[in-house]
């Protein structure tokens, strides 16, 4: 928590001032995790729900003070990492994206002061359908699973 939520918390409140007045620009960088959560990741998950949930309320506080500093919260999966690698060999079947394609998105949000950016952009649609579909997105988040089911005498 303190690593993926507080120091996000305490570098903005640190940074604000000087953004307010050059105008400036927070770019955020979360995971899919923050949107939807999955098996095996509760603390993660929570931290990065903090996280969305923090800057979307500063997002609509400086609006309503009439701020003018972007908040663009970047959503990015998995990343082509050995230590991420590691962390769900046997667990998923999620492939790593690209880092500098996953960079190069994240810059481009941040330049374009957009509000939100998704990388790869399939996770928007995945965070779209999230609350509408329940059940097909629980059997997508299965697919992305290594789990065999014990048969039920």
């Amino acid at each position: 928590m303190q690593v993926n939520f507080l120091s996000y918390v305490q570098l903005t409140s640190l940074a604000l001032p000087s953004l307010t007045d050059s105008k400036g620009s927070l770019v955020v960088v979360s995971s899919l995790l923050g949107r939807v959560p999955t098996s095996f990741s509760s603390p993660y998950s929570a931290a990065k729900f903090a996280l969305d949930s923090f800057f979307g309320s500063l997002r609509r506080e400086l609006d309503m003070q009439d701020v003018n500093v972007a908040i663009t919260m970047c959503i990015l999966g998995l990343q082509d990492r050995a230590s991420a690698a590691e962390g769900i060999r046997g667990v998923s079947r999620a492939k790593a994206a690209l880092r500098p394609k996953a960079a190069l998105a994240v810059i481009r949000g941040g330049a374009t002061r957009a509000s939100g950016v998704f990388y790869p952009w399939r996770f928007h649609l995945l965070c779209l359908i999230r609350a509408w579909l329940p059940r097909p997105r629980a059997w997508f988040i299965r697919q992305e699973l290594n789990i065999t089911t014990a048969a039920t005498a």
